[in-house]
């Protein structure tokens, strides 16, 4: 058993400091630790929490920054690349430009946008050979983005000059991630940090001193999300544990929950006291009370440490998992919000709101509701349990999270984020008057209808992306992705007509895929483009992964395993051969620059083997598919019975005036709606009106109850005409329904 060797404050309770290792985002900071400090803190923990992926980038990329880098480089006397070179003799001009620029991507300087794009401001290197152009991509107005592309490539020079130079393991949104990347053995990993510490790490630990000295923690604990924070958060442990050796360290997150599963490498231990799995909440309360003193060691949950030399995993506690409902709302106090940068890398609409922008990150729901695809981690906690909160808890973290940080950008970062709960939560944000910005992924299913869509719109919502995978209906029954290409035309019409940009995660190298099908899933996806369905995409290469069904029985799926050595450290990707596929490494470069260009609405008329050096088969997809998809009408309203019926607009004004028909006096209704773009008005009967003032009225987005569209049939009025179902296909309802009565 580890010994405790805590210093307690006066509640007894051990100090706490979360760390997000670089690196991650530079436009917002990872929500681990601001999810993980929110929760302890309702357990009165102090905590405090720093991201020091943002803070190396801001030390690094200052004046007395590069000067550190250059004098290393001149110091080193190694031949250097011409680029290099070029960089090096044009150092005057970085260290005059670094932190206006920096000052620029932060927000605090726009007026600096005109000189970085007319003015020959920036200093240039081989990544300004890779400029597109700017004003297709941009347009006439949008100085401000061409600018941060242009700072964003300045940026990028000076990290390839760092990692040619300084640090090879540097880049911005990884930190030697090769060296974690199926790292079946730990070796690579424990030679990199037996190393003396280069500038970039110098860096690191100088920061990381400040914080200890300021904190003074009895824990700290590192959120290790991706391949590229694990070097930097080993770096920072083998600090401390040189450094404040009586202090506990602590380390969670998808990495470990993914790759870390079977570990049994004594020597991360070295470096790490306690490496936890899944969800953090519950391990760490456990690992807090042991660490006091107050539970035993086979009592805790999720964790494994060193005894006697050995790795043990203790998974004992019978406590249940911390509800999706009781986590608390995550707190981003102690984290430098004004100083984050908005990047522009690639000209791709939704990669851009990865990069551009801060936003706050959070979840609808815990897990995924359809926890099927067959190359999804479905045995993992993190899909496999499914967990909602109501809309009213939701928007009172939103809400808490608007008035703390003073920003109302949401990212929701579930797997798949479940339809009915974002129309509930849609609604509550409108009802409310919670005005935010949001974005999120979902799967394409046809709950998405386009009422649905139009809600999310209204709600806030600009951008949607989900996995169409391999644009194959045989492949993607046999992924088990319970969506068809028919489907998800529509679903992303829908998203598409609401005016929520549509981006499409795009797989190639599926198990048995041929070429055929690659080639067909091509045209697939340029015919979405060419009906603007969908607005942005990526191709991903397939990748089997020890904890998807794929990677649990590969033979079901037509595939062998091949690899990786079975080795003590982590255990995720695994190597396949696929006997009956084509060859899938040939396609890459051609998929990628065909959509490049597709997203720019270039090349969409030309052959599909325009895109290839090599032959590639004629597409055997009918040229309308998707035209006829889109085509395709859905239910009519009277059998929709059973749906909510929202109305978005304002209650109008009613006005029965007297009009003369065929030389017969009649009164008319009159209902004027003052709406935000351009007022309109209904005429129809006077009973007809003031029953739809009635209606309305109930069904307004600031009533809290939910009307169905039957409740409406048995309220009609007896006394015109028309039928409920004739009603429904009326002038009127249809007018209705165009300017925002919503089925949902």
């Amino acid at each position: 058993m580890l010994a405790l060797k805590l210093i307690a404050n006066n509640l007894n309770l051990p100090k706490i400091l979360l760390i997000t290792p670089p690196l991650t985002q530079l436009n917002t900071p990872y929500p681990a630790t601001a999810y993980l400090k929110g929760f302890l803190q309702q357990y009165n923990y102090d905590v405090k929490q720093a991201d020091l992926g943002i803070e190396l980038v801001l030390k690094l990329f200052s004046r007395p920054g590069l000067t550190r880098v250059f004098n290393a480089i001149e110091q080193q006397q190694i031949s250097l690349s011409d680029n290099c070179k070029r960089m090096v003799r044009l150092k005057r001009f970085y260290l005059a430009t670094i932190e206006p620029t920096i000052r620029f991507l932060q927000n605090t300087d726009t007026t600096l946008a005109q000189q970085i794009c007319y003015n020959g401001f920036l200093p240039e290197a081989s990544r300004f050979d890779q400029v597109g152009d700017l004003e297709l991509a941009f347009g006439a107005m949008g100085i401000n983005d061409k600018a941060r592309h242009l700072a964003t490539l300045y940026l990028e020079d000076l990290s390839d000059l760092i990692k040619e130079t300084i640090c090879p393991h540097f880049g911005f949104s990884r930190y030697a991630e090769k060296l974690a990347l199926s790292a079946t053995s730990f070796e690579p990993l424990q030679n990199a940090l037996a190393e003396k510490p280069n500038l970039v790490d110098e860096l690191l630990l100088e920061l990381l001193a400040e914080h200890l000295a300021q904190v003074k923690p009895d824990v700290v604990g590192f959120t290790v999300p991706f391949p590229g924070n694990l070097y930097g958060a080993l770096r920072c442990a083998k600090f401390i544990k040189e450094q404040h050796p009586e202090v506990k360290t602590l380390m969670g997150g998808g990495y470990p929950n993914t790759e870390l599963r079977s570990l049994n490498e004594p020597c991360l231990f070295d470096f790490i006291d306690f490496v936890t799995l899944d969800d953090g909440e519950g391990p760490w309360l456990k690992l807090l009370e042991y660490c006091q003193g107050n539970r035993p060691v086979d009592l805790l949950q999720r964790t494994f440490l060193r005894e006697s030399g050995q790795v043990k995993y203790y998974n004992g506690c019978s406590d249940a998992n911390i509800p999706h409902t009781a986590v608390g709302t995550p707190d981003y106090a102690d984290l430098p919000l004004a100083k984050y940068l908005s990047v522009i890398e690639v000209m791709n609409p939704m990669h851009r709101l990865w990069s551009d922008g801060r936003w706050n990150k959070l979840t609808v729901a815990h897990g995924c509701y359809w926890k099927r695809c067959s190359f999804c981690d479905v045995t993992l906690d993190y899909i496999a349990r499914y967990e909602t909160a109501p809309a009213t808890l939701l928007v009172d973290r939103i809400e808490a999270i608007i008035a703390q940080t003073g920003q109302t950008g949401f990212h929701f970062v579930d797997e798949a984020a479940p339809p009915l709960a974002l129309r509930d939560l849609a609604v509550e944000l409108i009802r409310r008057g919670v005005k935010i910005t949001w974005w999120g992924n979902i799967r394409f299913e046809k709950t998405f209808t386009p009422d649905i869509c139009r809600l999310l719109a209204a709600s806030g919502c600009i951008a949607i992306s989900g996995g169409l995978e391999v644009a194959s209906d045989r492949l993607l029954a046999k992924m088990e992705k319970g969506v068809t290409i028919a489907q998800v035309a529509r679903v992303t019409d829908g998203f598409t007509q609401a005016g929520i940009m549509v981006h499409a995660y795009l797989m190639y190298g599926f198990p048995t895929q041929t070429a055929q099908e690659t080639i067909d899933s091509l045209e697939i996806v340029r015919q979405l483009f060419w009906h603007n369905v969908i607005q942005s995409g990526f191709w991903h290469r397939f990748s089997m992964t020890a904890h998807s069904p794929v990677g649990k029985n590969p033979e079901k799926y037509g595939v062998r395993q091949i690899g990786p050595p079975a080795g003590n450290f982590a255990h995720n990707d695994l190597w396949h051969d696929d006997p009956q596929g084509c060859d899938h490494e040939l396609f890459g470069a051609g998929l990628a620059k065909a959509i490049y260009n597709y997203m720019h609405g270039i090349g969409l008329k030309e052959p599909l083997s325009f895109w290839f050096d090599f032959k590639v088969p004629r597409t055997t997809i009918l040229p309308h598919l998707i035209e006829q998809a889109i085509a395709t009408s859905g239910k009519p309203d009277s059998e929709k019975q059973n749906l909510r019926v929202f109305w978005l607009g304002n209650i109008p004004e009613l006005e029965i005036i007297k009009v003369t028909k065929k030389g017969k006096k009649t009164e008319q209704a009159v209902l004027t709606f003052y709406e935000k773009a351009e007022d309109f008005q209904i005429k129809t009967t006077p009973v007809i009106g003031q029953w739809l003032v009635e209606i309305l009225t109930q069904v307004n987005s600031e009533q809290s109850n939910a009307v169905r569209l039957k409740d409406l049939s048995i309220q009609f009025p007896a006394l015109t005409n028309l039928t409920f179902i004739q009603f429904l296909i009326s002038p009127t309802w249809l007018i209705l329904r165009d300017k925002g009565l919503l089925l949902v």
